[in-house]
């Protein structure tokens, strides 16, 4: 029981160390470098394999050949997090720009895709970029 507090006082100082949103984007990148990369790189059969790049779809083999560019740049936004490492400022808001523009290209070019919520998703997502974007003082050591 102790070592389950333990871990909880753990987490709980972990999450404290930086910006409530900003630990949502780390423990988003453990998550990816952690279980679901290595799932969809290793276990996930090659035919239902997407990944997604400024918004246009992958697929098959391509899919499974970029997958390991994926897996640096959340392992890396993880390593980066965890540390608020100086080099994540301006790199995290620029990789939340080319999500920002692939959630409003994916959007667009889905089939049930729409203008409307193309704006939709390119606002939400917008925003976590531009609190990276002025964040920098939290990755100055």
């Amino acid at each position: 029981m102790e070592s389950i507090s333990s871990l909880l006082g753990n987490l709980s100082k972990d999450w404290h160390s930086r910006p409530w949103w900003m630990s949502l984007i780390f423990y988003f990148c453990l998550y990816m470098t952690f279980i679901y990369l290595p799932f969809d790189l290793f276990l996930k059969p090659v035919e239902g394999d997407e990944e997604i790049w400024f918004g246009f779809t992958l697929t098959g083999w391509w899919a499974k050949a970029t997958e390991p560019l994926h897996w640096l740049i959340y392992g890396l936004g993880a390593y980066g997090f965890w540390r608020m490492k100086t080099w994540m400022w301006p790199w995290a808001s620029v990789y939340a720009a080319q999500v920002v523009i692939a959630m409003f290209i994916w959007n667009i070019l889905n089939d049930m895709g729409s203008l409307v919520f193309a704006f939709i998703s390119a606002f939400i997502f917008s925003l976590p970029m531009i609190a990276l974007w002025r964040s920098r003082e939290d990755f100055i050591n």
